[in-house]
Order: C-alpha cells, then structure tokens, then sequence
C-alpha cells in the first residue's frame, strides 16, 4: 500500500513502465523519452525523501517490509539460537532474543518483535509487549553478564501492552525492573531504534553505552496519535503532534538522545531491506569497537554518564 506522499513517484514510475512495455512489443524507439521520464523521477525522488516531514517519517517507520529483529538477525548474525520464556509465567512472542554470532563474535540480543500479516501480528501483540517479555529480556541480560558477552537491543514497539492483564501482572513495575537492571550491564550495551520507539515499553531494553536509529525511525515519550488525542482530542492531528514531539533521528541526535543515525536506502528501509541490514551491521561492529576496550567499571560509569546529561536546563 503506497503511501500518500508517495503517489506522484508511483505513477511516474508506471508511466515509464509502460512506455519501456510499448517500446518492447511494438519495436518503436522510446529511449529519449524514457530517459527523460527516469531523470525527471530522479529528481522527485531527491525533492520527496530528502524534505520528509516527520510525520512522513512515522509513516515510513510504519512502513510493512521494514526489517523486523528476527530478520536483522537472520541476515547480519550467525547462529542464532533463540530462548523462550521468563521462567515465571509465560513466553512473550512480542520480545524475542537469545545467543548469536556478529562477525565471530558472541553476543546476546534482545529486540521487539511484530509480525509480517495480520496472523502474525495477532500472535505477537503487534509488537506489544506483555510483563514477561521484559521479564525475558532481563533473563537475557543476567545471561551476558555471567558470560561476558556484549548485549545488543533492537527497539521497534508503539508502545508496551496497556491492556488489563499486563497491569495486572505488574507492567510498570517490571518496566522500572528492565530499566535498573540495564543500567547495571557491566558489559557493553548497544541499542538499536528499528522503526517505532514508544515511550517505556521502547526505553525498557534502550539503557544502553549507545544508542543507534535507523534514518526514518522515530523515538518518543509518546505515538503521534495519542499525544493528539491528549493535547487536541482529535487523533487527526497527529501530524502536528509528531512536529512538536521531535521524534526524528536528526532531532534526536541534535538534542543528544542517540548518538548516531544509520542510514537508510532511498525511500526507506522497506525498498532494500538487504541493504539497511548491511548498514545496521557495519553500525553494530563499528560500535562495539569503540567500546571493547572498557572495562566493567568504565563501561557502568559511561553509561551512567550518558544518561544524566540527557535534557537541558538553566539555573536562574
């Protein structure tokens, strides 16, 4: 489903389409034509992805065929071997994790999961997760402490479940728990925003040394709509409310919330999900070997000190 934005580049490219069609079953010469139709899409293309709104961005963060956490780990890690449930309730199909190889070396990941259709979506929450997912998450961050290995989250959730049985099985509480528990890491810790970022159910598994966004993906204390739905009482004016929140991964980065933007094809993700897993590998490795030569203690206060100098104040 193309989005809104994007239908004058749909059409320009079905235009050519179909001429390079009539040029091929009738043996007309249409090059100079279709060339100046491919030079003309070209720079659409430029004007269109390079002055996205952020709600253009939201849109594309959202975007179906994005790069989900299983399939980042199926194309950049080896050997993965996934471990289920919290050794307490249940297993939380919306935050999957386990063991893995990144260039022969062994680390532990952790990331939201949503699903491809609306089958799986049903299945994982739609990316939502439940107290024992994050009580899962916190299972694996014990596991690369014990070991030594380097912890590696993939966020991409609108949001924690806020559903009756999620409060009832202490939701915020076991946010709080997630957030303490990540912090202490004494091994380093990098997170990664896929696509959605939303409030606590997203800074559960992203108390990280650095934390990395995807060029279209966005990250905030609240989703457009529902902070629309607060501020006007109208969900409609989401587009409004994503320019106020500075959510983007350029706004981020200027007010220091992450510390580096991975690029993306053009267009988005979605267009060359090979490609963007490349980059997110080259951005993992590239991490992991600005932080290898810390130890425990220096790798703690780094990220202690990240933490407190996010926002700005004056004193009177």
């Amino acid at each position: 489903m193309p989005l809104e934005f994007e239908r004058p580049i749909l059409e320009l490219e079905k235009r050519i389409a179909e001429l390079k069609e009539t040029a091929r079953t009738t043996g007309v010469d249409l090059e100079a034509e279709i060339r100046l139709l491919e030079e003309r899409l070209a720079r659409l293309k430029r004007e269109i992805y390079g002055n996205l709104t952020p709600w253009q961005r939201v849109q594309l963060a959202r975007a179906p065929g994005r790069p989900t956490t299983l399939d980042v780990l199926e194309k950049a890690f080896q050997d993965f071997l996934e471990l289920h449930g919290d050794r307490a309730f249940a297993d939380d199909p919306a935050i999957v994790g386990g063991l893995a190889y990144l260039e022969g070396q062994k680390v532990v990941v952790v990331g939201h999961q949503k699903g491809r259709d609306t089958k799986e979506n049903l299945r994982r929450n739609f990316g939502m997760p439940h107290p024992e997912g994050y009580r899962k998450a916190m299972r694996l961050m014990d596991l690369a402490d014990r070991f030594g290995y380097p912890f590696l989250s993939f966020i991409d959730t609108p949001g924690a479940y806020p559903g009756v049985s999620a409060e009832e099985r202490g939701q915020a509480w076991v946010i709080a728990q997630s957030l303490q528990r990540m912090s202490r890491l004494r091994v380093p810790a990098i997170a990664l925003i896929l696509g959605e970022g939303g409030s606590g159910g997203a800074l559960a598994i992203g108390v990280a040394n650095r934390v990395l966004i995807l060029e279209n993906a966005w990250y905030s204390v609240i989703s457009p709509e529902s902070c629309a739905a607060i501020l006007w009482r109208d969900a409609k004016e989401a587009p409004k409310a994503a320019e106020a929140l500075k959510l983007t991964a350029r706004d981020l980065l200027a007010q220091g919330v992450v510390d580096a933007i991975v690029p993306e094809p053009e267009g988005g993700a979605h267009k060359d999900p090979l490609k963007a897993i490349r980059n997110i590998k080259e951005a993992l490795l590239r991490t992991l070997e600005e932080l290898k030569g810390l130890s425990p203690e220096a790798l703690y206060r780094d990220r202690y000190r990240r933490f407190r100098t996010l926002g700005a104040y004056a004193e009177s």
